[in-house]
């Protein structure tokens, strides 16, 4: 019964015309099965069985395991990116966009513990995720950092003296080490106060008025 629950919850995200019933149900039963137990844990019979198809049509979609992790990935990360560019129209100010950005991948990592578990845990160890559609997308969400942090400096809000690439993986470097002990204790995040305190410490140090 929960798990049926959470497949129909799951089921509300956008399917892809390129994709068939069948592919979309695998990637959405992996998604489900996710939220109970670790990736290693889990076997083709338990995802077909999930998805209501046989292991030959996971087969015949998927050659391994790990590749349908990534369409998992990628399937959370069209989400949260289309979700990302809405929430940032209407924000004026590149520090007030960076904030915003920063806090919704923390409150993210917060509300869905499976994202959060996969992009921070699961794939990075594989050479293959770097050749893979969901790495693309995690590569335009730095994009998105690093675009921000160069219109800061075009602005005059950040410093010229400061190279957009570095300032970016200190931002993406501080995210993670922050929302790490949650994620592996299952532990609290709370978005507000690690938005606020991190960007207290950058914005101080890169805002072209500092106290």
């Amino acid at each position: 019964m929960v798990r049926a629950v959470r497949l129909k919850r799951i089921a509300r995200q956008p399917k892809s015309e390129l994709y068939p019933p069948g592919h979309i149900k695998i990637v959405q039963a992996l998604r489900s099965l996710l939220m109970e137990k670790e990736f290693n844990a889990i076997t083709w019979s338990d995802i077909a069985q999930t998805a209501g198809v046989n292991e030959g049509l996971i087969y015949k979609y998927f050659k391994d395991k790990r590749n349908l992790l990534h369409k998992v990935l990628e399937a959370y990360f069209k989400e949260y990116l289309a979700k990302l560019e809405n929430d940032l129209k209407g924000i004026d100010g590149a520090l007030n966009k960076l904030r915003k950005l920063i806090w919704s991948i923390i409150n993210a990592s917060n509300e869905d513990r499976v994202f959060a578990k996969i992009i921070f845990l699961e794939v990075r160890n594989f050479p293959g995720y770097f050749e893979s559609q969901s790495y693309r997308l995690v590569k335009d969400y730095a994009k998105k950092i690093k675009e921000l942090i160069e219109e800061g400096i075009r602005t005059g809000e950040i410093r010229n003296d400061i190279s957009p690439w570095h300032l970016r993986q200190v931002i993406l470097g501080s995210i993670e080490h922050l929302c790490l002990p949650g994620v592996i204790f299952n532990q609290e995040i709370d978005p507000d106060t690690l938005t606020e305190e991190l960007c207290k410490m950058l914005f101080t140090n890169i805002g072209t008025h500092r106290n």
